[in-house]
């Protein structure tokens, strides 16, 4: 239920998410409360990556030009990382082309990032690759990455702890 109190409040904080939408346009981000645009903002920020500013395609650019898959969980809610939707041969091919960052979030207070390249995630691409193909061609809904494989096998990039 909502009480004065709660509008005076949200009105008295509301310039503030107006200022965090600011920082956002200027990597690319033009609503910081969709698909995770204010995640997607810190996850650039920490990383030092630029958005592809693409809905199709891969999500970041570093200044080499090398482009990243991000994923980020909310270890509060679940243990993996979804993927895509409609996951298929095509899809496949291209994650096997770039790194992934991985943010591990408790709400929305991010603790770690980790970077895996694609031969790490090799076992998960023959994996889906199998499936598919065993399926008659039938794409997989959001294969998951678990949280554990990514903290074994991937590079700490970024720990809330050591760097913030």
């Amino acid at each position: 239920m909502k009480t004065n109190d709660d509008i005076e409040r949200f009105w008295q904080i509301f310039p503030y998410v107006q200022e965090f939408q600011k920082l956002a346009d200027k990597y690319g981000i033009y609503d910081v409360f969709q698909d995770n645009g204010g995640k997607l903002l810190q996850m650039l920020l920490l990383t030092n990556l630029k958005s592809t500013e693409s809905r199709e395609g891969n999500d970041a650019i570093d200044e080499n030009g090398i482009e990243y898959e991000l994923k980020s969980v909310n270890r509060l809610l679940t243990t993996s990382f979804s993927t895509h939707h409609h996951m298929n041969p095509t899809i496949i091919a291209k994650y096997r082309k770039v790194p992934w960052i991985f943010a591990i979030y408790e709400g929305i207070e991010i603790q770690k990032i980790y970077r895996m390249n694609p031969e790490a995630l090799e076992p998960y691409y023959s994996r889906w690759e199998a499936k598919w193909n065993a399926d008659g061609g039938k794409d997989i809904n959001n294969p998951k990455i678990p949280l554990t494989f990514v903290e074994e096998n991937g590079d700490l990039i970024y720990e809330k702890n050591n760097n913030s």
